[in-house]
C-alpha cells in the first residue's frame, strides 16, 4: 500500500498538519530524513491553491518553537508521531500602543527575535535608535493593586485558550496577551530600505509616514494625514484607561514586570495575533537628540515623558510640576503655527570639522585665563545635616567647606584639621530645592562601614548651588572641576532654576486660556489648589519659555525630566542570597541600586564601570554580578531574572554607540549581551 509516496511499513509515519490560513488539518506520510523545506513543499503541492506561501513557515505549538532550518530533518528538529505542527504566515497582525498613547495596527513578523521586530517596526514608523525601545504587556492596574510582590500570579490579564500560553518558565511572571480582534485590514509590506539612511521628510524635518500600518478610528486625523512628530494634547478613552498610576513603590516595581524576552519571537512568548503591545522606551540613555534627524523620537519620548509626570510615575515637586505643564502649554501653542526648517544635512567630513571647531571653541573659553595644570577649588562656609542609619541630627550646623578633586573637606575653623571628608566617588547625587522656600540643598548619600550615611548641604543662594552641584556631580563621575564641562554643567543648572521661577504676571490672559487641566498636572498637584488659581501659576511660568519654538520645548521638556532625582531607575524586588528579607533593586544607566524595601532608601550602589562579570543561572534563576570589589547574587522576585540580565546588559550595549552616523546597529552584539548564554 502506498500513502503520499511511501510504502506502508517502511518506516515512515503520519504527521498532523494544521493550515492555519484554512483551518484544515491535513495528514501527512512522512519519513524522520525528510527536510523541513521538503515537508513545506509538499504541503503546497497538496493544498493545490494557488497562493504565495513565502511567508509561510511551520511552528510548533507544543514545543513552543518554530522550524525555521528549512535544511534541518525531521529527526534533527525532534519532530515525531504524535507531534502537531501549524502551517501558518509569519507576518501577523499586531496591535500597537505608542509612546504618545496612540494605537496602530500593524504587520510584524511573530518568527524573528522580538529585538528584531521592534528594529523593522521602528524602521516603519521612522523612529531612529531603535535600540532603545522594546515591546511590552499592557498592565493591568485592578491586578496590579491586589497582587503582592513575590505571588507567583501573572500580573497581566490571562485568557484560558491554550494558544495564549506563556512560554514556559521565561515567561512564566510575564502573563499572556488580552485576546483581541484585529479591527481593519492588513496593507502591503513596505520595500525594504537601509536602516540608518536619510528618508524623505515632511514638516519639520520629520517623516512622511509610508508603511504596513494603520491607525485606529480614535485618532481624529486619516492615516495620511497621521504624524507621529506631533501628538494629540489630550489621547483617547481607551488610552486614558491604559494608564497607571502608581499609589507606591511596590507598583513602580511591578512596572518592569512585563517586558519582553528581546531574544525569543513573539509567537514563542504568547503573542497572538490581533493582540495589544505597548512599544515604550525602555533604556534611559537617550543618544544625541538632534532635531535635524530626529523630530519623531523627540516627540515620542518627550510623551513617554509627559505621562510618567503625569500619572506620577516620577515624583516631582510642585514648581517643577508647574514648569513642566509650561513646556507642556508652550508645545500645545506651538503646534499650531508654521516651524522652523532645519538646515539640510551637511557633508561628513563638514559636520566632523565643525564638531570639532566647536569643541575647541568650548575648551577655549573653559580654560581661558586658567592654568589648565592646576585643579580648581572652591571654598564655602555651608550648612550641614548628618543622617546615620540610627541618628539624626535635625538641626543644620555651619562649617568651612573645601571642595577640591573629588573630595570634600569640613572644617570648624579655618584653620586645623578636617572634622571630615566625603569621597564622592561611589556617592548619590540629588538635588534639595524649594526655590519659593529659598532652600538650596545638596543631599549625598555616602557608602560606610555602617551602610549608607545621609549628608544634607545647605547653600545660600543658588549661584553657590549650582557651583557645588556641578562640583559633586562631576565627582560622582570621577571628574574634577578642571574638566571642560563644569562651567556648562554650572550653567545648565542654573538655566533649569531659572525655569522654575515664576514670573509676577503672565503674558496670556487666564481668561483666554481653555485647556483640560488633568492633561497637564499630576492629580496630587490639582488637589492643592483651585483651578484658576493653577492656571495661573501655569502662565506665569510660561513667561520663561513662551520664546521657545516646538522642538526646543520638547527637549527642554525632556532635560527638566532627566534632571529629575527619581529619573531613569527601573525598579525590581529581589532576595540577595542569604538574606531572608526583600529589597529593591534600582537598574540606572551607569549603575545598580540596593534600596530599602519599603522607603526606598539607598543602601549601596554599584557603578557599571567597576563590573567585570555578570551572569544567569538558569537552574536557580540567579543572577551574579561581579564588581572590581564584590560579587553580588540575587534572585529577582517581581520579573524573570532575564528582565535583570537584559536590563543591565542592554545598557552596556547603549553604552558601546559612537559618533558615527554610518553605523550599523550590531544585533549580534546586543543578543550577546543580554541574552545570557540562553
Amino acid at each position: 500500500m502506498i500513502a503520499d509516496g511511501y510504502a506502508v511499513g517502511d518506516g515512515s509515519w503520519e504527521l498532523k498538519v494544521k493550515i492555519t490560513d484554512m483551518d484544515k488539518d491535513i495528514p501527512m506520510r512522512v519519513k524522520g530524513d525528510l527536510h523541513i523545506g521538503g515537508l513545506m513543499l509538499k504541503l503546497v503541492e497538496v493544498l493545490e491553491v494557488a497562493l504565495d506561501y513565502s511567508d509561510h513557515a511551520l511552528w510548533w505549538p507544543k514545543k513552543k518553537k518554530w522550524l525555521t532550518a528549512t535544511r534541518s530533518t525531521l529527526d534533527q528538529s525532534g519532530v515525531q508521531a504524535d507531534s502537531e505542527l501549524h502551517f501558518t504566515p509569519m507576518h501577523k497582525h499586531l496591535r500597537v500602543q505608542l509612546p504618545d498613547l496612540r494605537y496602530i495596527e500593524c504587520r510584524v513578523d511573530f518568527s524573528v527575535k522580538t529585538f528584531s521586530a521592534v528594529v523593522k517596526l521602528c524602521k516603519e514608523l521612522e523612529i531612529t535608535h531603535p535600540e532603545e525601545l522594546s515591546f511590552c504587556w499592557p498592565v493591568k492596574s485592578v491586578q496590579m493593586r491586589k497582587t503582592k510582590p513575590s505571588a507567583k500570579v501573572s500580573l497581566f490579564k490571562k485568557e484560558k485558550d491554550e494558544k495564549s500560553e506563556s512560554l514556559g518558565n521565561l515567561s512564566e511572571r510575564q502573563g499572556t496577551p488580552e485576546r483581541l480582534s484585529p479591527s481593519v485590514s492588513l496593507l502591503s509590506t513596505p520595500a525594504s530600505s537601509p536602516m540608518w539612511s536619510n528618508s524623505p521628510r515632511g514638516p519639520l524635518g520629520s517623516p512622511s509616514f509610508n508603511g504596513s500600518v494603520s491607525f485606529q478610528s480614535d485618532i481624529s486625523s486619516s492615516s495620511q494625514d497621521f504624524v507621529l512628530y506631533q501628538s494629540p494634547s489630550t489621547p483617547s478613552e481607551e488610552a486614558k484607561s491604559s494608564l497607571f498610576r502608581p499609589k507606591a513603590l511596590i507598583d513602580k516595581v511591578r512596572l518592569n514586570a512585563g517586558w519582553l524576552d528581546s531574544s525569543l519571537s513573539l509567537y514563542e512568548q504568547g503573542v497572538m495575533e490581533g493582540d495589544t503591545l505597548f512599544l515604550k522606551y525602555k533604556y534611559y540613555c537617550f543618544y544625541d537628540l538632534n532635531p535635524k534627524y530626529d523630530a519623531v523620537r523627540i516627540n515620542q519620548i518627550y510623551e513617554q515623558a509627559r505621562w510618567s509626570i503625569l500619572t506620577e510615575e516620577i515624583d516631582c515637586t510642585e514648581e517643577e510640576m508647574m514648569m513642566f505643564a509650561a513646556l507642556q502649554f508652550q508645545v500645545s501653542v506651538q503646534a499650531k503655527l508654521p516651524q522652523p526648517e532645519y538646515e539640510k544635512e551637511e557633508d561628513d567630513i563638514d559636520a566632523a570639522l565643525t564638531d570639532l571647531q566647536i569643541s575647541l571653541e568650548g575648551s577655549a573659553v573653559n580654560t581661558k585665563g586658567k592654568d589648565i595644570t592646576h585643579v580648581p577649588e572652591l571654598t564655602d562656609e555651608l550648612q550641614i545635616i548628618i543622617k546615620p542609619k540610627r541618628l539624626t541630627l535635625k538641626r543644620p550646623k555651619k562649617y568651612s567647606f573645601s571642595f577640591k578633586d573629588t573630595k570634600i573637606s569640613i572644617y570648624k575653623s579655618d584653620k586645623g584639621a578636617p572634622v571630615m571628608e566625603i569621597n564622592l566617588k561611589g556617592c548619590e547625587v540629588t538635588p534639595d530645592v524649594n526655590i519659593s522656600q529659598g532652600r538650596y540643598g545638596i543631599k549625598l548619600e555616602a557608602p560606610s562601614q555602617e551602610g549608607m550615611v545621609d549628608y544634607w548641604i545647605r547653600c545660600k543662594d543658588r549661584e553657590q548651588y549650582a557651583k557645588w552641584m556641578a562640583a559633586c556631580r562631576l565627582a560622582t563621575k570621577g571628574k574634577t572641576m578642571a574638566d571642560s564641562s563644569y562651567d556648562m554643567e554650572v550653567r545648565s543648572i542654573l538655566d533649569f532654576l531659572k525655569l522654575q521661577q515664576p514670573a509676577e504676571a503672565p503674558i496670556v490672559s487666564p481668561s483666554q486660556v481653555d485647556i483640560n487641566l488633568e492633561d497637564f498636572i499630576a492629580p496630587r498637584f490639582l488637589k492643592r489648589s483651585k483651578e484658576k488659581q493653577i492656571i495661573t501659576q501655569i502662565l506665569q511660568a510660561h513667561v520663561n519659555v513662551s520664546k521657545l519654538n516646538l522642538v526646543e520645548a520638547k527637549l527642554n521638556f525632556i532635560k527638566a525630566w532627566q534632571a529629575l532625582p527619581e529619573y531613569g531607575i527601573s525598579l525590581f524586588t529581589i532576595k540577595f542570597t542569604g538574606c531572608k528579607r526583600e529589597e529593591l533593586l534600582g537598574i540606572a544607566y551607569n549603575r545598580l541600586m540596593r534600596m530599602e524595601f519599603h522607603s526606598g532608601d539607598l543602601i549601596k550602589t554599584w557603578r557599571f564601570n567597576t563590573m567585570k562579570a555578570w551572569n544567569v543561572n538558569w537552574n536557580t534563576r540567579e543572577m551574579m554580578v561581579q564588581f572590581e570589589e564584590e560579587e553580588i547574587v540575587f534572585s529577582c522576585l517581581s520579573a524573570h531574572c532575564k528582565v535583570v540580565h537584559e536590563f543591565i546588559g542592554g545598557y552596556i550595549f547603549l553604552s558601546m554607540r559612537s559618533k558615527d552616523q554610518n553605523q550599523m546597529l550590531n544585533e549580534d552584539l546586543f543578543h550577546k549581551l543580554t541574552g545570557g548564554w540562553l
